[in-house]
């Protein structure tokens, strides 16, 4: 079951909250691949907690939702090749 989208599918809304959706339009095999390095970072940020490396788990985590249009700027302002160059940025896990 996928999340409820505002009218406009600028975003999804979550137990009330909204967040911004991810970018559509990136190819479903890049989305999965960006989806994976965003979790691999995810957990990395859980298990460096507290800890020097901590910022840079972190800085993952940004990388990733920045190349899937969760975050920096919004996807739905973009033209087409801002946002195919956003999302085939590499963007490597821990």
């Amino acid at each position: 079951m996928s999340p409820e989208h505002t009218e406009d599918g600028h975003h999804v809304v979550i137990d009330g909250r909204r967040w911004r959706a991810t970018d559509p339009d990136i190819p479903k095999e890049r989305r999965a691949e960006l989806q994976k390095v965003l979790m691999a970072w995810r957990r990395d940020v859980r298990r460096t907690r507290g800890t020097d490396e901590e910022a840079r788990s972190r800085a993952g985590v940004q990388a990733a939702k920045v190349a899937l249009g969760e975050r920096g700027t919004p996807w739905w302002e973009q033209d087409d090749d801002e946002r195919r160059a956003r999302w085939e940025t590499v963007v490597e896990g821990p």
